[in-house]
Formats: C-alpha cells, sequence, structure tokens
C-alpha cells in the first residue's frame, strides 16, 4: 500500500480573503492511480489512516481518517459522532495539488480547502 501525506490549507472566503495556511488538515491516505482516496487500502489498514486538524494556534486535534457507508470522515473521537468532519463528496474528488474540497464542519458548515501538497508518505 502505497500512502500519501496530505496537506490542505483554507482557501479564499469572506472571512479569510486570502485564505488561511495557519487553519487546515495533514492526513495520511492511500491513493487509488488515479487520485482518489483509497477505500480497500483503508479496509485493509485503517490504522494508518490518520489526521492532524491545525487551526491558528488552537490545540492540535488528532484523528482518523474513516470510510463509512460510502462517505470519507475525519473522526476524532471514536465513541461520538458530534465532532465527525465529513468530507464533502471526498469520494469523488481528485487529491492532487491546487484541488480544492469541502469540509463540513459541526456548526459552521461547508468549508473550503486547498490541496497544496501530496508526497509519499515516510514510515
Amino acid at each position: 500500500m502505497n500512502l500519501n501525506h496530505i496537506r490542505m490549507e483554507m482557501a479564499r472566503d469572506r472571512e479569510n480573503p486570502e485564505g488561511n495556511p495557519h487553519r487546515g488538515y495533514e492526513f495520511t491516505a492511500a491513493l487509488t492511480s488515479d487520485g482518489h482516496l483509497d477505500p480497500e487500502a483503508w479496509r485493509t489498514a485503517p490504522e494508518h489512516f490518520v489526521v492532524t486538524r491545525f487551526w491558528d494556534g488552537e490545540r492540535t486535534a488528532l484523528g482518523a481518517l474513516s470510510y463509512r457507508n460510502g462517505e470519507w470522515v475525519f473522526d476524532y473521537d471514536f465513541e461520538a459522532d458530534e465532532d465527525d468532519e465529513p468530507g464533502y463528496r471526498f469520494a469523488q474528488h481528485v487529491f492532487r495539488e491546487g484541488e480544492y474540497v469541502s469540509i463540513d464542519e459541526p456548526g459552521l458548515g461547508l468549508r473550503t480547502f486547498k490541496i497544496v501538497s501530496v508526497r509519499p508518505a515516510t514510515s
């Protein structure tokens, strides 16, 4: 399984007209040859699919990228669903530098992030 380290930073929006490199996510995941998240690799080794949420100096949140019912979710507390952050149509998106994706943040709605790097993960 070829794992990748993916970094996404907040894209431009009304609150952040230049975007914000201090708000975002870094996660490890396997990608298919065409750049999609690989659910088969996740089923084989979900423990490798990890995420770190960084947010303007707030305490860093550590969790997992999980695949449930055809949907990819950042999960920080495995016993509660309230903190889950679903990726909007992550199964259809290609994860390449320069692409944009959205995450549904609890209480905040959809936020858009730019993929700023995709590189092989190191052990």
